[in-house]
């Protein structure tokens, strides 16, 4: 990467650079003279490049010129068009990166009986269906207050499904709830239900599996007398189990981190994205795993993921992730390039491919070791891809639900939005770190300065250890914004 006072080359080949700051016309940018005024984080043309002929950034395509574009042109939408279309064939061309020994990195954790790894000693209630949201909501409060500093919080996350659903719909809820039941951050959960709903009790065990009942309990609500005092009641019965659980040292082979972006701007692929990626591999290179989403956000990048399959057999199931979530676009009349939002246009991301091979750096260098279904939990070491949409929350939620201990949460336009775990927020630019510090957790736009990213990456893989060892509360918890969302793609009754 070349960088200058005032814009950035990301590959060799680029033919096109990004700005770090506004510039007006009469500008040199690495030989090319601003035409016109250009915005921070958007392109200017490095060279004239023919109409139809691609834009280069990451070394990568990102999309074809709609006209000639004159060097030292402001490069977007207005003159620069996407290269993506419908289901494409795929061939195996493997590019993987070489082994390389384990380091030895340590957080403090607790050690739960069936052997999984907590990084909160929290207690969860999960909710069936949604008519008890506000049931559980009323009761995890009034318990918050009478058992305060026994645990790490009394939580519960309020969804509108588990009733009326069809199909794969009420299978991904019960697939989310199960994971969230199973998740090892809560030391002990209440199940609440209502009763009469298709999701109920005795329907959702079947799912759950087996569980400690130590650990799990169950309210049906319509047989409940008193709703309030029943749940508290059982939170009590709960907390003798919750209480034994200490924090120990732990290898940072037992971590799972999740992978995410949202509000993007043209820094992401620059800055936070390449240097939550480092981590990624920091984390995988100590045994532990890294878990990707936002399958509509590896449009236009998926064959960088594809060649870094460890076998052939997870390159087909990569191939078959790609094409269905573009098949799911195309059964609703949509296009599949229909993204970037309004809001990652204006912080300069053009194209789909402008955004995937930014967002795709999250995943860092490793090889791909697993390939997961919505719903379906880590089994792996390593990078993980997992099917779900680029929906924040719905993707944080699906992220949780596999077992991600805490996620590492980009974003250039900045966002609140916080999962039920530890949701630590890194901005692309330090503007936005200093605007939104409640929401911030790390800025990472000082990578736009003098710092390394060798140095950066190192005081973050060290901020995310201190997170994982409650040294550190993430943002969201102190603001307590924690949030689930589930995916729907069928009838409602």
């Amino acid at each position: 990467m070349l960088k200058t006072t005032n814009a950035v080359k990301i590959a060799e080949s680029d033919n096109v650079a990004v700005l770090i700051a506004d510039i007006p016309a009469g500008i040199e940018i690495f030989g090319a003279v601003s035409h016109e005024a250009v915005p921070q984080g958007h392109k200017i043309a490095l060279e004239d490049i023919k109409k139809g002929c691609n834009v280069i950034k990451y070394g990568y395509p990102i999309g074809h010129a709609l006209t000639d574009i004159k060097k030292g042109s402001h490069v977007h939408t207005h003159n620069l068009q996407t290269n993506l279309k419908g289901l494409l064939e795929y061939k195996y061309q493997p590019e993987l990166a070489s082994e390389k020994s384990l380091s030895h990195r340590t957080f403090l954790g607790y050690k739960r009986d069936n052997g999984k790894i907590g990084i909160r000693n929290e207690i969860w209630i999960i909710n069936t269906v949604g008519c008890v949201n506000k049931v559980a909501e009323r009761a995890a409060a009034e318990a918050s207050k009478k058992f305060e500093g026994e645990t790490d919080g009394i939580f519960t996350f309020v969804h509108p499904f588990g009733c009326s659903q069809l199909g794969d719909d009420h299978v991904y809820t019960q697939k989310i709830l199960a994971g969230m039941v199973n998740h090892p951050n809560a030391a002990a959960v209440l199940v609440l239900g209502l009763g009469c709903e298709n999701n109920n009790i005795e329907e959702f065990k079947k799912v759950l599996g087996e569980y400690d009942e130590r650990r799990v309990k169950f309210l049906e609500l319509q047989e409940a007398d008193d709703d309030i005092a029943d749940i508290i009641s059982l939170i009590g019965e709960l907390m003798p189990y919750v209480k034994k659980f200490k924090r120990e040292e732990i290898s940072a082979s037992s971590l799972t981190i999740g992978l995410k972006c949202g509000g993007s701007d043209g820094f992401s692929g620059i800055t936070a994205n390449p240097l939550v990626g480092r981590v990624s591999d920091k984390i995988t290179e100590c045994g532990g795993t890294a878990v990707l989403s936002e399958v509509p956000e590896m449009f236009g990048a998926e064959t960088i993921l594809m060649n870094r399959c460890k076998t052939e057999e997870l390159f087909n199931k990569t191939t078959a992730l790609i094409n269905d979530f573009k098949a799911y676009y195309i059964r609703y009349n949509q296009e599949v390039y229909e993204n970037p939002s309004l809001g990652n246009k204006k912080g300069g991301i053009s194209t789909l491919e402008d955004k995937s091979l930014g967002c795709t750096q999250k995943g860092g260098t490793s090889n791909v070791t697993a390939v997961l279904d919505y719903g379906e939990t880590v089994s792996a070491a390593g990078l993980n891809l997992l099917k779900g949409p680029g929906n924040d929350i719905v993707s944080i939620t699906n992220l949780t639900a596999a077992g991600a201990h805490m996620i590492l949460f980009t974003t250039g336009r900045g966002t609140p939005v916080g999962a039920p775990v530890p949701t630590i927020k890194i901005s692309t630019n330090s503007e936005l770190a200093r605007k939104k510090h409640s929401w911030i957790d790390f800025d990472a736009g000082i990578l736009l300065g003098d710092v390394s990213m060798d140095d950066l990456s190192e005081r973050f893989m060290d901020y995310v250890l201190d997170v994982a060892s409650g040294k550190v509360m993430a943002k969201n918890e102190i603001n307590n914004y924690r949030e689930i969302a589930i995916f729907k793609d069928g009838v409602t009754l």
